[in-house]
């Protein structure tokens, strides 16, 4: 009763909770009323939750129901179809079977019904017309549920529909399923269409195969994956799955006797075309050699019939090269060409070697397409330059030896490219060049090894692998100079890194390939810069020891390090070295003129390692700049300083520098160049004028 009365007034229409609640606080007694009213309307909460989810799950339940009779419904709808297309296949065979009664019945009958289910032999307007009429009208009906496909019919008016039916499209590599279709056969191609998902019945156009260019291959059963087959088109492949076997076994019957159908009207048709047309009744003459030239008119023709067309190889050639070309059989596909046109060779070009050759010629292209997507950069680049050779052999065959040669070269660029990029970069550069030059130089040996084994018969070939090394090359030297220059090591290890790749390079010699001028040719701007750099760094280091001279003695404290001081000079190439220290560890040389020389001989030693002809110049220069910022400290010195004994010191550097330093610096630089250097005599000559007078005030430069 109260629960009731409560759900009733809450239910209210013109319920208002403020009012409500005003009204409960004014009549209750305390706060006991308050709680006692609030658990009545929780419990009444609650109770409506239950009976919501209740009602919920009830129409849950229903909707479950219905969609799963909805899912019968739909079962059965395809099973109905299916029964009326078995239905009107029976209906049809007993049609046909009638009509083949009817013509052993009446001969006459059954020849102009003959002629009109053939399209492709002579008819009149008016029978090709009634012919077509029924065999278009059901395909018509059927494609007019297909969207995009309305321009097919106007263009084949001899098409007509010979079976059709749901598939479901599996993907060929993972097994896993794409698409429910539609496919349409016709008698001379197969319409594959796409279910519309919102559209009962209705389909939009996915694709369209020729027979010509089709090969129907069965896929065995392996469960779940059953009731298969493979359809296979160049360059593609897709695989279907029928309802049941026996719709798959329909299908692949279907698709055979179709495709042998459309052969035979082939053949027929280009037997009529290859018959003698009769010529026109002349009038009568009483010319006497008019029939001797005629006779002789008629040799040409008889001999234009002699190319026999009919043997079974030639008839299955064109299956026989899809066949092949879809198994990836390259070799098999070459050799049917060669043999047809070793047969054809000397034979007349009539009209139907003219048809068969324009159906071998689509077959070449369809080859020559997968030949060059076999040696496509985006394929697999591993196995090395031999993986290429079945590829670039049969294109060479085809006659395609230039296209090959481009190829094959792209090819192996995108896999020396993708080598180099995989090189991991190391710590230590010089490890680093180490395994670039190994892989590049190995990668460019075996290329052009290759090349020499599959293009030996084509001379002109050459010029274009010469081309390639020259821009592999480069390619290589861009990720040379970005781990050696770019990142400015020093001198040293870029003169090792230089040498390496040089050495390198000299391999190529092997198979009669010389890059050397090459790698010159693309170093010489990273070499200069690096020489440059540095002769500024020695430069800027010599003015500043400059410009602390204090004209000291050198004390080395111990005969340890004199020892190694002494072994330093002597591997700088200053022999006498001795005659200028003194008692105990004392040098009677000073620390910036010792300091200099060192830095000096080793900037020489390392340029030496990076010198070739190019280099002349920049390295000469470079020297002499050096040299002459020590030279005109001690002149200047010389001149400035008044102190007797301080002078006499200095003299003494000058000495050394003048008789020992540039000396030693002009020989090695003609043992390591192969020639003297004029300037660097020019300026021991000029140092030689600047000691005669040592009170002169003007400069060397």
């Amino acid at each position: 009763g109260g629960g009731s009365r409560l759900r009733r007034q809450l239910e209210s229409g013109g319920f208002a909770a403020g009012e409500y609640v005003k009204q409960l606080s004014q009549q209750s007694d305390g706060d006991r009323d308050l709680q006692e009213h609030r658990q009545r309307i929780q419990a009444l909460s609650e109770e409506t939750a239950q009976s919501l989810k209740r009602n919920v799950y009830q129409n849950y339940r229903q909707f479950i129901e219905t969609a799963r009779e909805i899912s019968y419904l739909e079962s059965e709808m395809y099973q109905l179809s299916h029964i009326l297309t078995e239905q009107k296949g029976i209906m049809e065979a007993v049609t046909q079977a009638l009509l083949l009664q009817a013509d052993r019945d009446d001969p006459a009958l059954g020849a102009r019904r003959a002629a009109a289910a053939d399209p492709f032999l002579p008819l009149s307007a008016k029978e090709a017309a009634a012919s077509e009429e029924g065999r278009q009208r059901t395909l018509t009906t059927l494609l007019e549920k297909v969207e995009g496909c309305r321009d097919l019919l106007p263009e084949s008016p001899g098409k007509y529909l010979v079976y059709n039916g749901d598939l479901v499209e599996y993907d060929a590599d993972h097994m896993a399923q794409i698409q429910r279709v539609h496919a349409f056969l016709m008698n001379d191609c197969l319409l594959v269409a796409t279910a519309l998902p919102n559209r009962r019945g209705a389909y939009r156009y996915d694709a369209l195969y020729p027979l010509d260019g089709l090969a129907v291959v069965n896929v065995k059963d392996n469960p779940p994956m059953k009731d298969m087959f493979k359809l296979l088109m160049f360059p593609e492949s897709r695989i279907f799955q029928a309802e049941n076997a026996k719709i798959k076994k329909e299908w692949l019957e279907v698709l055979e006797e179709t495709k042998r159908n459309r052969a035979l009207s082939e053949k027929r048709r280009l037997e009529q075309e290859a018959l003698p047309r009769p010529a026109p009744t002349p009038p009568e003459s009483t010319n006497p050699f008019e029939e001797e030239e005629e006779e002789e008119e008629e040799e040409p023709s008889a001999e234009e019939e002699m190319v026999d067309l009919s043997l079974e190889w030639i008839q299955e050639l064109p299956e026989d090269l899809d066949v092949c070309i879809a198994q990836r059989d390259f070799e098999g596909a070459v050799d049917l060409l060669d043999k047809l046109n070793e047969y054809l060779g000397d034979k007349p070009v009539s009209q139907p070697v003219k048809e068969l050759r324009a159906k071998v010629d689509e077959r070449v292209r369809q080859l020559t397409d997968v030949l060059v997507f076999e040696l496509s950069p985006d394929r697999s680049l591993r196995g090395g330059p031999r993986a290429t050779r079945r590829a670039v052999s049969q294109l060479i065959r085809l006659g395609q030896s230039t296209k090959a040669c481009e190829l094959f070269l792209k090819n192996r660029a995108a896999a020396v490219q993708t080598a180099i990029r995989q090189l991991r970069i190391e710590g230590a550069t010089l490890l680093y060049i180490h395994k670039l030059c190994h892989v590049f130089f190995t990668s460019l040996l075996e290329t052009a090894r290759e090349f020499e084994t599959d293009f030996a018969g084509n001379n002109g070939c050459y010029s274009a692998f010469v081309v390639w090394a020259r821009s592999s090359m480069r390619m290589f030297v861009d990720a040379f100079s970005k781990q050696v220059f770019d990142s400015k090591e020093s001198l040293s290890t870029a003169a090792e890194c230089v040498k390496v790749a040089k050495e390198h390079c000299k391999q190529l010699s092997e198979i009669g390939l010389d890059l050397t001028f090459i790698i010159h040719a693309l170093l010489v701007k990273d070499i200069k810069g690096a020489l440059q750099s540095y002769k500024d760094i020695i430069i800027e280091a010599t003015k500043h020891r400059n410009s602390e001279e204090m004209w000291r003695r050198m004390n080395l404290m111990t005969p340890e390090a004199l020892g190694k001081l002494r072994e330093e000079m002597r591997s700088c190439g200053v022999g006498n070295f001795d005659q200028y220290t003194g008692d105990d560890c004392w040098v009677n040389l000073s620390y910036t003129v010792v300091a200099f020389t060192k830095q000096t001989m080793a900037f020489l030693e390392e340029a030496l390692k990076l010198y070739f002809p190019e280099l002349h110049m920049v390295l000469l220069e470079s020297l002499v700049e050096i040299i002459l910022v020590a030279v005109q400290h001690v002149d200047y010195s010389l001149r400035c300083e008044q102190d007797p004994e301080k002078k006499a010191f200095i003299r003494q550097n000058a000495s050394f520098l003048y008789e020992t330093v540039l000396p030693v610096v002009e020989k090695r630089f003609e043992e390591g160049v192969g020639k003297p250097a004029k300037q660097l005599q020019d300026l021991r000559n000029a140092s030689r004028l600047m000691r005669v007078n040592p009170e002169s005030t003007t400069s060397v430069v």
